[in-house]
């Protein structure tokens, strides 16, 4: 008589059938920081727009705050936040994994402590040195917004690849990876949050820095505070203020979902 005893069969563990170990993992604070942001511009933004419309201003006032006007002060400070952000992240980043890599390890703490020395001066000193040397404009602007910007960056780059652990690292070589196989594949999946978290925080001071480019005819809504500053106009200081605040909070909420974006799945 043949044998009926049941075999039992190995079941694979449940986190591994779940669909959930594929998915990002996505907290309620997660949710919350994602939500009130963009409901918080939009609503104090709103709020703007139905004060410039009713109140009562001067010759001065109302030239200044000219919808026209506003638009193209708002437009240079996100051109010059974008442009110095790629700058920073184009130059950072790489610099972050060389320093991560074999002999350049022992140059990381060098290069750290001058980029805070750099980020530790004055940001308005940093672009009235530039602009002494190279000139006023746009792109002065753009190389000193850069060089205040890239600490962030550059710092968390190398602690988040430092601080994976070795033994993943271990593992892929033993999968007959290569070292840039192995950076591609495990190092910088794994240190993404990391980095994006110091993108973020650059991408706050640049846009607030921002700001300081008009002392330098480089635009920007810094240029409305400014006025207002001079000519102790109360609404322009306000106004120069609010809209800065704006750009950088709705920046700061960019940069977190596109951190939530790049995150790998499971983490």
């Amino acid at each position: 008589m043949a044998d009926t005893t049941a075999v039992p069969v190995a079941e694979a563990p449940e986190d591994e059938l779940s669909p959930k170990s594929s998915a990002r993992v996505i907290t309620r604070e997660m949710v919350i920081m994602l939500i009130v942001p963009p409901v918080l511009v939009a609503a104090v933004f709103g709020a703007f727009v139905w004060w410039r419309q009713t109140a009562e201003l001067d010759s001065v006032e109302a030239n200044q705050l000219r919808w026209s006007e506003l638009r193209s002060l708002g437009w240079e400070h996100i051109q010059l936040t974008v442009v110095a952000a790629v700058i920073v992240v184009a130059i950072a980043v790489p610099l972050g994994i060389l320093l991560t890599r074999g002999k350049f390890r022992a140059a990381s703490p060098v290069v750290i402590g001058i980029a805070n020395a750099g980020q530790a001066a004055p940001s308005v000193g940093l672009i009235v040195l530039l602009f002494l040397w190279l000139d006023g404009g746009f792109w002065t602007a753009i190389w000193a917004l850069s060089l205040y910007g890239i600490l962030p960056v550059l710092r968390n780059t190398i602690v988040g690849i430092q601080g994976i652990d070795p033994t993943l690292v271990e593992a892929g070589r033993g999968l007959g990876m290569t070292s840039a196989m192995t950076l591609v594949k495990v190092e910088l999946p794994l240190a993404v949050p990391v980095i994006m978290s110091g993108v973020r925080t650059s991408l706050v001071l640049i846009a607030g820095t921002a700001s300081l480019a008009c002392f330098i005819d480089a635009g920007g809504l810094g240029e409305v505070l400014q006025t207002g500053i001079t000519l102790f106009r109360f609404s322009l200081m306000v106004t120069g203020a609010v809209l800065i605040a704006l750009i950088a909070l709705l920046i700061e909420w960019l940069g977190r979902v596109l951190e939530l974006a790049t995150r790998p799945k499971g983490i």
